[in-house]
């Protein structure tokens, strides 16, 4: 650290410059306030003046004034202690150094000699104004040395435009932006306010309402369909004419049987009429059962018929031929378990399409339909490892069983299997299928079994790539 000059003295009866008479000023202010420097690294890293005048303490304590990681001194060591109104230099025997003393340049380790102890066991040294020097601990070194306080910054004013009073405040400007001020603030609040709004009478509004609502026109009625018989003139006529007959036969409206037409009835022939019209519909339908057809056929070779709408046939007018055969649609003759037709008497449709009954009549029993079964094979997969393959394939099998179950129901002889080939993408979706029939399947078994192995999921292949399931199938029918 250099030593500051001493300042100039200025020759005499010279006049002394205005920064020469303010450091003067400052200079006489007070006694001199340290300045440390700190040294790490060989940088200063650090520089201070002490202004207070108070103990500057070092050590590895964050409350020391200058913290340092050195395990040589206390954690918190008074460097340079205020005794009254003096600084005295406290140093140990680790530290090293040298001081400017009025008396001379000396090392630290010769002044322990002259030095006096503290009760702590540091040295302590006596400094002067002039006394400059170094102190080395560890790898830090402390610099200082004693100058002038710097001067005390003045306190912050105003100008003296700001300051100079009211009395030279511009009062007409003052007043005319005042009045300004008032006008605009009552404007806003005529505004906002509703004392310039029109009184409403509610009792009137609401008066003028139920007025309003009581001139209203009244809704149309709602329309209701009504129900209307068409009565056909003709059948009216017919009707009179077949009463007449019967009520001169009958001696009047009450005959002397005792009977009597209900009110408002058909005639007797008309009901006689609707009658045979009613048994040759009913012919029709037991002709249409003995037409062709594998359903029919199956149903009749195993003598599961009933016999008794059959018997009220025979003991019907309508459906009995001068011959004595039924007058069928489809066969033209009477009816024998397994055949179509044929020219037999009603004895023996009777003798033979009878079950448990008696009579000639027979118990109608429910006649269930075959059921078929499907079979899933082992699942080949190629190309690339599927994880659930066989857990996927084999819950596809209730599936396969339903669309075999319709099928039957179109064709009960129908049975075969399918090979199913199964195209898996990268993802585990199902990119396409194609199915190789065999048998006698019908096109809406193979269609069925292939949009449900389309619908399927699979776990992704190893590998990344496709891979390739092939499932056979197999329906058989119960």
């Amino acid at each position: 650290m250099t030593q500051q000059p001493a300042p100039q003295t200025p020759a005499p009866g010279a006049r002394p410059g205005q920064m020469t008479a303010v450091m003067r000023a400052v200079a006489a202010t007070g006694p001199k306030v340290l300045r440390i420097g700190v040294v790490q690294g060989g940088r200063v890293s650090e520089e201070r003046i002490i202004k207070q005048r108070t103990h500057v303490t070092v050590g590895p304590n964050e409350k020391s004034m200058f913290v340092i990681a050195s395990q040589n001194v206390p954690p918190s060591f008074r460097l340079f202690e205020m005794v009254g109104n003096e600084y005295w230099l406290n140093f140990l025997d680790g530290m090293a150094g040298r001081l400017a003393l009025p008396t001379g340049i000396s090392d630290l380790a010769v002044l322990k000699g002259q030095a006096r102890r503290s009760p702590q066991g540091a040295y302590q040294v006596r400094l002067s104004e002039d006394s400059r020097g170094k102190v080395v601990i560890g790898d830090v070194t402390f610099l200082f040395q004693f100058v002038a306080p710097p001067p005390i910054q003045p306190r912050p004013q105003l100008p003296v435009s700001v300051t100079r009073g009211a009395s030279d405040i511009d009062w007409g400007t003052t007043m005319i932006a005042a009045f300004c001020f008032l006008l605009h603030f009552m404007g806003i609040g005529a505004i906002y306010s509703d004392w310039l709004d029109p009184i409403i009478d509610d009792e009137v509004s609401v008066a003028g309402l139920v007025a309003s609502v009581q001139a209203l026109p009244a809704p149309p009625p709602l329309e209701t369909e009504k129900e209307t018989t068409e009565v056909d003139p003709n059948a009216a006529k017919a009707d009179a004419k077949d009463d007449k007959p019967a009520a001169k036969a009958s001696g009047g409206p009450q005959g002397a049987g005792g009977s009597k037409g209900p009110a408002g009835g058909l005639s007797e022939t008309k009901r006689a009429a609707i009658a045979a019209e009613l048994d040759t519909l009913e012919m029709a339908a037991i002709g249409a059962m003995s037409s062709q057809g594998a359903a029919t056929a199956g149903v009749l070779r195993g003598g599961e018929v009933a016999t008794g709408t059959l018997d009220a046939a025979a003991a019907s007018g309508a459906g009995v031929s001068a011959g004595g055969d039924l007058r069928l649609g489809g066969g033209g003759g009477a009816i024998r378990p397994g055949e179509a037709g044929g020219g037999a008497g009603l004895g023996q449709l009777g003798a033979a399409g009878k079950t448990d009954g008696t009579g000639g009549t027979g118990e109608v029993k429910k006649v269930e339909g075959p059921k078929g079964s499907a079979a899933v094979g082992g699942a080949a997969v190629s190309g690339g490892n599927i994880s659930n393959a066989a857990r996927v394939v084999a819950g596809m099998r209730a599936a396969f069983r339903a669309c075999y179950q319709r099928g039957l129901n179109e064709n009960p002889d129908s049975a075969g299997s399918i090979r199913l080939s199964i195209r898996v993408g990268p993802g585990g979706e199902v990119q396409s299928v194609s199915a190789s029939p065999s048998g006698n399947l019908p096109g809406s078994v193979v269609g069925c079994v292939r949009g449900r192995a389309q619908a399927a999921s699979f776990d992704p292949p190893e590998g990344g790539a496709g891979a390739t399931v092939v499932v056979p199938v197999t329906f058989v029918k119960q």
